[in-house]
């Protein structure tokens, strides 16, 4: 069967297509024995493909897992600074990837699997899936403000798409928002919360889509229920 190199490394559950096509520009794909640098179609049937220098095949077994993630952590298969990564706190025997990205100081749920194509559904731009947040900010945000922050605002060469901002409490010096966006630019919620005058002391993601990380304790982790597993397919 005829197939791109990066649709069948996210089959074999080594990365998301994007993720994927990233290794192949890095030079750490090979085809045959020969690196590729370009995206390429391969004969999944007669072609040997390498990445990091090991051979791939498709993972029989697919698993979807919800984890708790605690700050600490790099959301990445490995790292090569030998840092704790989301992987090293869920035991299972498939090789498995998180989906997308939640900052090394930020907690919440986080989806891992060794589906590429679901994956691949659950990261697409066009999807718009809501994440929502809770986050601790400093002070209080006026409504002037909150109306900014839902109209977009503009961080260093882009304007973030509308968002959602509610206030849910008001502490001494610092309050609860609940924040919720569709992108996943690098540290957005961070940053469009500073934008506002309104740094973000701790940040939370509880809920992707229809995913509700519910009562699971940070650190911990799941199998997806059958609903669930249907919800990510259906995307």
């Amino acid at each position: 069967m005829k197939e791109r190199i990066q649709k069948y490394i996210a089959r074999c559950g080594i990365a998301s297509r994007r993720k994927a096509e990233e290794l192949v520009l890095q030079g750490k794909v090979k085809v045959n024995g020969k690196v590729i640098k370009e995206i390429v179609t391969v004969d999944t049937e007669f072609d040997v493909i390498e990445v990091n220098g090991k051979v791939v095949k498709p993972e029989e077994n697919k698993v979807y897992i919800m984890l708790n993630k605690p700050t600490g952590y790099i959301t990445s298969a490995k790292d090569q600074f030998g840092r704790k990564t989301v992987v090293d706190l869920v035991d299972v025997k498939e090789r498995i990837f998180p989906v997308g990205r939640l900052d090394y100081d930020t907690s919440g749920l986080l989806i891992l699997t060794n589906d590429g194509e679901v994956a691949n559904k659950l990261m697409h731009p066009s999807k718009e899936i809501d994440k929502v947040y809770i986050a601790e900010v400093e002070g209080v945000p006026t409504r002037e403000e909150m109306e900014r922050f839902k109209r977009g605002l503009k961080i260093e060469d882009y304007i973030t798409a509308p968002a959602k901002i509610k206030l849910l409490k008001i502490r001494d010096k610092t309050s609860i928002v609940e924040v919720i966006i569709h992108e996943g630019r690098n540290r957005q919620v961070r940053k469009m919360c500073s934008a506002i005058g309104h740094k973000v002391l701790k940040l939370k993601r509880v809920r992707i889509g229809s995913l509700e990380l519910g009562n699971l304790k940070e650190g911990e982790w799941r199998y997806l229920n059958s609903d669930e597993i249907e919800y990510l397919k259906s995307l």
